[in-house]
């Protein structure tokens, strides 16, 4: 903390974020908070990264959280900056991401005036955070920084927005230092619980867990993945959280989501026990609340999650048990059981084996054998960064998440994601892999952060699938209103130079041949890298769907 015996406001809450632990915001300045910029010139403690546009200051606050299991700091401006900054408090809260979105207001004199960019936070954030807080008293700064930051943390982590009106953060305080930094609490799972889930399981002929999301971290994957391989448990990820547990384990049985694996949903159809660990249950984990009822009758259903309000909410569970991951998951991997061995996570693990291989599909750019190339030359810890597309399909279908964590990929389902989420990888793991994945409309909704990238040194490769649409629509149009295309085609410019533009190195790519060059020139290269991937609309997605074949059905 300071030595001056009289701080302003400003300069109190960065000494609060320094004692929690926090070392990089992410922002887009505003003068609704100049009092807190300046205490950070004066705070080495923090990394300052300016962003380009709120939503991807915002967007790397939540891939920061994720990555490091504690809150993810975002600072941004009254009105239209929290506004923009909104996208990143929703999918922080549906991702159960912890983080903390401030935002400069407007004087405490002024409030309910509709002054410049006033706006009334606890409305606007009512459902897209956890908790909206404002600190009108300065010397409260302490009290509300720590409530903020356990909150953010516990339970099912989540977003916290902070509203902080100008005027209080340039009024001077005395007498007043940091809390002690919270950590999140580590409910420990009751024993007996423990005794009668392993019965469960034990009296099972046909169980699978689906794995993955609140407070899921390295300790609980280790033990998780230890327990399912000792009794042959098949392990499916819930919703991009593919790398909840190592793919190259012989308990994986693949992901959930968009176009899984049929016979992992007909294996989750048939289980008699359903071992749910983290994981919400979705509407995309559960295809649209169908692949498992919210009653799912003639399963058992056990219910373990950090968070009583989740238990019960959606899903009856027929078995509830509120923990810490951690804790629950070592416990299971501890636990001296008389469980026999089951053959189907084997058997599960090959047929994901099977359907994660690609075969050639005749395109010239053939994007299945473009993740098979990237899977033979980059190492087993890159991380994997997309927002939303079909583009991200091939990964989902065709990667090996094997290292931990590699996967930052919203389920919230935003575009724009993935350039953002890579430069806050970039920035939190210089030395590792980091890859962002993008469509064309994706990449334009946040690509102007390559500027952040380009300013602060990151090191990563930009992979842009170019089909000239917006795909995923396109593909719906074309199976509900087959030959009228309406609103999804796009005229988008020469991506690579404007990479170079940015000051990064850049090749267009139309064949699988080039692709497999361009990777390898770009692997020896450091700093921004771009590869513009060329395709035909034509090739739709993963799962093999095509225009003319969607036309064809339809008979048009």
């Amino acid at each position: 903390m300071s030595d001056n015996s009289t701080i302003t406001g400003g300069r109190l809450l960065v000494d609060c974020l320094i004692a929690q632990g926090c070392d990089r915001i992410f922002t887009v300045p505003g003068e609704s908070f100049l009092a807190v910029l300046d205490a950070l010139h004066d705070s080495p403690e923090i990394e300052t990264v300016i962003c380009r546009q709120e939503g991807g200051a915002a967007f790397m606050a939540c891939a920061d959280g994720t990555l490091t299991g504690r809150p993810g700091v975002c600072f941004v401006t009254r009105g239209p900056g929290a506004a923009n900054a909104s996208i990143g408090a929703h999918v922080a809260f549906q991702d159960s991401q912890p983080m903390l979105l401030f935002i400069g207001d407007v004087d405490r004199g002024m409030r309910d005036r509709e002054g410049f960019q006033e706006v009334d936070f606890a409305t606007m954030f009512a459902p897209l955070a956890k908790l909206v807080l404002r600190i009108d008293d300065p010397r409260r700064i302490p009290e509300y920084i720590a409530r903020a930051w356990a909150t953010a943390m516990a339970g099912r982590p989540g977003p916290v927005v902070i509203a902080l009106p100008e005027d209080m953060l340039l009024e001077q305080v005395a007498d007043r230092a940091p809390r002690p930094a919270v950590a999140r609490p580590a409910q420990a799972v009751c024993p007996d619980a423990m005794g009668t889930l392993m019965r469960m399981i034990e009296d099972a002929c046909a169980p699978v867990a689906i794995v993955g999301g609140a407070g899921w971290h390295a300790k609980a994957r280790e033990h998780f993945t230890g327990f399912a391989e000792r009794i042959g448990l098949p392990v499916a990820g819930a919703f991009r959280r593919q790398d909840a547990v190592p793919n190259s384990s012989p308990a994986w049985a693949g992901n959930l989501g968009y176009g899984p694996n049929p016979k992992l949903v007909e294996r989750i159809r048939n289980a008699d026990l359903v071992l749910v660990v983290g994981a919400r249950l979705g509407e995309a984990t559960t295809d649209s609340y169908t692949l498992i009822t919210p009653d799912h009758p003639g399963q058992t259903l056990v219910h373990v999650h950090p968070d009583p309000e989740e238990l019960g909410r959606v899903y009856r569970p027929d078995m509830a048990i509120c923990a810490d991951m951690t804790e629950f998951a070592e416990a299971a991997d501890l636990w001296d059981d008389d469980i026999v061995p089951f053959d189907a996570g084997a058997e599960a693990h090959a047929e994901w084996l099977d359907w994660s291989n690609p075969k050639t599909n005749g395109h010239a750019l053939d994007m299945g054998q473009v993740v098979a190339a990237m899977r033979a030359a980059l190492p087993d810890d890159a991380i994997i960064c997309n927002g939303a597309g079909n583009f991200s399909g091939w990964w989902h279908r065709y990667w090996h998440y094997n290292g931990f964590p590699t996967q930052l990929a919203p389920t919230a389902g935003a575009m724009g994601f993935g350039v953002p989420a890579a430069v806050a990888a970039a920035r939190r793991y210089p030395d590792r892999t980091v890859i962002a994945l993008a469509g064309d409309g994706d990449f334009l909704m946040n690509g102007q952060e390559l500027a952040t990238a380009v300013q602060y040194g990151c090191d990563m490769l930009v992979v842009l699938v170019d089909n000239g649409a917006y795909g995923t629509i396109r593909m719906h149009q074309e199976r509900e209103f087959p030959a009228r295309v309406s609103g999804t085609t796009l005229h988008n410019p020469d991506f690579a130079a404007l990479a170079r533009a940015f000051g990064g190195w850049a090749e267009r790519v139309e064949t699988t041949e080039q692709f497999t060059a361009a990777l390898a020139e770009a692997k020896a290269r450091k700093g921004v890298r771009l590869l513009h991937l060329v395709i035909d609309v034509e090739q739709l997605s993963a799962g093999g769907a095509s225009v003319s074949g969607l036309r064809a059905r339809a008979g048009k």
